[in-house]
C-alpha cells in the first residue's frame, strides 16, 4: 500500500524546480562573465546548457500545474514542518527567479552596449574606407609639376 501523499509529490517537484533554478542562476552568472570577457565561443556553450535546463524546468512546471488550481489550505501534509519547508523552498525559488532575471537584464544590457560599440567601429571603418576610395579616385591634375616660373 502506498502511503504517499499528494503533498509529497508537490515537495519533490518544488525541490526539483529549486535545483534547476540554482543551476540556471549559476550559468547566468557565468554567461555574464563571458559577455564581459567577450568570449562568445564559450558563451554559446553556456547558452546551450541553459536551454537544456530551461526545458527541464518547463517539464517540472507542467507537473506542478495541477497544484496551482488547488486551495493550499485544503492540502494534507505529513506535518506542519513539511508544509513550512515546502513553502520556504517555494519562496527560495521565487527569489532565484528574481536573481536570474536581474543577471539576464544586465547581460542583455552589456550585449547591447557591445553591439553598439562594434557597430560604431564598423561605421568608422566604412567611413574611412569611403574617404580612402574617394581620395584614390580623385583625378590627378594634368600638370604634375609645379610651375615656379614667374612671368614678369
Amino acid at each position: 500500500m502506498d502511503d504517499r501523499l499528494e503533498t509529497d509529490l508537490l515537495t519533490e517537484l518544488i525541490g526539483k524546480k529549486h535545483a534547476i533554478l540554482e543551476k540556471v542562476r549559476d550559468l547566468s552568472r557565468r554567461q555574464s562573465d563571458l559577455i564581459g570577457d567577450g568570449n562568445m565561443t564559450r558563451l554559446m556553450s553556456v547558452l546551450a546548457a541553459k536551454e537544456k535546463l530551461l526545458a527541464g524546468l518547463q517539464a517540472v512546471q507542467h507537473e506542478l500545474a495541477p497544484f496551482r488550481s488547488q486551495d493550499p489550505d485544503s492540502r494534507r501534509w505529513r506535518s506542519p514542518e513539511d508544509r513550512q519547508r515546502c513553502q520556504q523552498m517555494s519562496s527560495r525559488c521565487e527569489a532565484l527567479i528574481g536573481e536570474i532575471m536581474l543577471v539576464e537584464q544586465r547581460s542583455e544590457s552589456e550585449l547591447v552596449q557591445q553591439r553598439d560599440a562594434v557597430a560604431a567601429r564598423l561605421q568608422n571603418v566604412h567611413s574611412s574606407a569611403q574617404a580612402t576610395r574617394a581620395y584614390a579616385a580623385s583625378p590627378v591634375p594634368d600638370g604634375r609639376r609645379l610651375d615656379l616660373s614667374s612671368e614678369s
